[in-house]
């Protein structure tokens, strides 16, 4: 489907109303769409397609995944949290788990940027290199 440009502004400008210190507020999201539900405006249709596809964009920016081959301590886990929150702002939702397959090392993934320091990676970019 085809959102119109003042389609995509309107969706835009709701979508700035419910951020709240650069993070977005869920109460405010649920209100918007029942108060765009609930009125109806021209092309309605097409601000909450392109409203929720910001959203989703939204939260896989504020949502990290963290792989590590060994269980992290607390200290450890910690530090990369203190990390991230530095990097990418506050408001970010964590989320530590154990893949052995990575042998060693960490694999972070944060919306679409990926750090792999894992020795898994190490290896695959050695055997691609011979």
């Amino acid at each position: 489907m085809k959102i119109s440009k003042p389609a995509r502004r309107d969706a835009r400008q709701l979508f700035n109303l419910c951020a709240a210190g650069g993070v977005l507020d869920e109460a405010k999201v649920r209100r918007t769409v029942e108060a765009v539900i609930a009125s109806k405006p021209r092309g309605f249709v097409g601000i909450l397609s392109h409203f929720e596809r910001l959203v989703k964009m939204d939260i896989a920016r504020r949502t990290a995944r963290v792989e590590s081959a060994t269980p992290l301590n607390s200290a450890t886990q910690g530090a990369i949290t203190a990390s991230l929150a530095r990097r990418y702002g506050a408001g970010l939702n964590l989320s530590f788990s154990q893949n052995p397959a990575l042998i060693g090392g960490l694999r972070i993934k944060v919306g679409s940027d990926v750090f792999d320091g894992s020795v898994h990676a190490r290896l695959n970019d050695l055997a691609e290199s011979f």
